[in-house]
This record gives C-alpha cells, structure tokens and sequence, in this order.
C-alpha cells in the first residue's frame, strides 16, 4: 500500500538568471528550478526557513514531493540536487524532477520489524541486530510503499533475515542484485561469551594434545 506523498510547498519565481536568483535570496528564499516531464522548466522560490526544515528532517533527496504551487496543478516531484554555499554549507539552489505516476525512481524505504514477542530468539535473551533500518527499491512513482514488513515471529538465535524472506510491492525491486542481510537475532553477551570460553579451551586442548 501507498504511502501518503508528503506536500511541498513553493511559490512561482518571476523572472529567471542570477539577478532574480539574488534578489530571491535578498528576501529569505532559496531559489529552484522544476524541470522535466516534457513541458517548460518552471523557476520557483522556497520560504527558507521551511526549506531548512524540511532538509533537517531527512530524506529530502529521496523522497518523493506533491509539489504546490499557487494557481497551478500539484506534480509529482523528486529533488535532483541541492546546492549549498562553500562556507556555511546553506542551500543556494534546489533542482526539482517532475515524474509521471508510470515513472520508475530509486527510493529509500523504511524497514518495520513486527512480532518482537513472538520471537523465540529474543524471548531467550537475543538480541534484534539491524543491518538495513532501510532498503533503496526501484519503485513505480504512482505505488511506493510506505514500509517494508520484516516478521519475527519463529525466528530463533543466529537466524539471519535476508532481503529475500520480504515480500515486496508488485514492480519494486531493490537496486542491490544480491541477498542482502537486513537483520540478524544475535547471542545474548553471556553465551557468546560462554561460547568464545569453550572455544578456547578446545583449542588448548588440541595443543596440549
């Protein structure tokens, strides 16, 4: 199932070139451009503050936008670059994608691990390792789902979850070709302990031997 695409909110630039882009960033706006889906490119500012804060909370380079615009349609949209001042490392300019909801892009999706409780591992002191809290699919624009489900239940100590035991949306795929390990259920300190103990006494004793 779809998650909710999250809106971004812009206002149309008047004007084009560095002179408008100056007086964009005179007045606390970050200047962008919005480009592809085959009609004309269209300038836009952002508030800076709100850019900011949409930069801070992540994810801002993969995810994708329902971009707003005054007067005009929402379009579906992906950020394809933020440029950032050398010094204070501050965004300057912010290059936007249009897709197509039949379009296919790279995105990074959440991993949600359920029936902790049901875990016979855990339930005898192991503990959840995560390799992979997220997976980058290739996803259809118009389907991206919200999460990947990874479930617990059954899995015992030294079980290791691979990308293959997850069930994927129809037409998502991961952009790694391999099975990739998302989660492992690990010894608790004290058996891997005990473990690495007897370990070392059966390599002494085969010296001794």
């Amino acid at each position: 199932m779809a998650g909710e695409i999250p809106d971004l909110q812009a206002e149309v630039r008047t004007g084009t070139g560095k002179g408008a882009a100056r007086q964009a960033r005179r007045e606390f706006r970050v200047p962008g451009i919005v480009y592809g889906g085959g009609i004309d490119p269209q300038p836009v500012n952002f508030k800076y503050n709100y850019l900011i804060a949409k930069l801070k909370a992540g994810r801002f380079m993969s995810t994708l936008f329902n971009l707003k615009l005054e007067g005009q349609d929402d379009v579906r949209v992906i950020c394809r670059n933020v440029q950032r001042d050398v010094v204070t490392g501050l965004p300057t300019h912010v290059d936007l994608m249009r897709l197509r909801r039949t379009s296919r892009i790279n995105l990074f999706i959440p991993v949600e691990f359920i029936n902790h409780e049901k875990c016979v591992g855990l339930k005898r002191g192991g503990t959840l390792t995560i390799v992979r809290p997220e997976v980058e699919l290739n996803v259809v624009a118009g389907d991206i789902p919200e999460k990947l489900v990874v479930d617990l239940e059954g899995h015992q100590i030294g079980d290791t979850i691979n990308i293959s035991e997850i069930t994927l949306p129809e037409g998502s795929k991961p952009t790694i070709d391999r099975n990739f390990v998302i989660a492992n259920i690990s010894a608790p300190r004290a058996l891997a302990a005990a473990d690495d103990d007897a370990a070392e006494g059966e390599e002494e004793a085969q010296a001794e031997s």
